[in-house]
């Protein structure tokens, strides 16, 4: 059996960044990490994470929101900020969300709800917006090619900006969801906000 720490926070949001990004640096070496996904709109929680995780042999992918998501046809994310990273080595990954998608336009349009969006209301369940952010974010990188399936990964999310809950998984294609398993809680807020 292995007794582990979690670090919980009072509150959910940005606040909490530091501390996220040093508790998954420091469980990156503890397990032989090789992987760690980030949600980052911008790109700012991406550059705090490579930061400390550069010069390591962690793999860094930034996921940001999809063109559309906030309205008009740009990305979240600033071409320059994109480049920036891109040369530091950081992969970016721009896609639509596992977790909404198609299912959130019928919703929109004719009300009730998608089976995806019950999946994203069900990891809510567990703390914060966070969780269900960092699932989400692994299943993209997946599908993508980013990141392995069958190996540990670190997946990390935040609440509204920065980053608030870090867990240990091993990810999923969004076609084998329930394949996924998440094998450890790093970090996360007590409390939705």
């Amino acid at each position: 059996m292995e007794r582990g720490k979690i670090v919980y926070f009072d509150r959910p949001g940005r606040q909490n960044t530091r501390a996220v990004v040093e508790a998954v640096r420091k469980r990156c070496e503890e397990l032989g990490i090789k992987h760690v996904v980030v949600a980052s709109d911008s790109g700012q929680t991406a550059l705090k994470f490579w930061e400390v995780l550069r010069g390591t042999d962690v793999t860094l992918i930034s996921v940001a929101e999809h063109a559309g998501y906030a309205g008009g046809d740009e990305p979240s994310i600033k071409p320059e900020r994109r480049r920036e990273l891109g040369e530091k080595g950081v992969k970016v990954l721009i896609c639509s969300h596992a977790l909404s998608g198609v299912g959130r336009s019928v919703t929109k349009k004719f009300g009730g709800i998608s089976h995806v969006e019950i999946i994203a209301y069900t990891l809510r369940l567990f703390g914060t917006e966070g969780l269900k952010v960092a699932v989400e974010v692994a299943v993209m990188a997946a599908d993508a090619g980013l990141i392995p399936t069958d190996q540990e990964v670190i997946a990390v999310g935040g609440s509204g900006g920065g980053a608030d809950t870090a867990v240990v998984l091993k990810a999923a294609h969004m076609n084998n969801f329930f394949d996924l398993e998440l094998r450890e809680i790093i970090a996360k807020p007590r409390q939705r906000g």
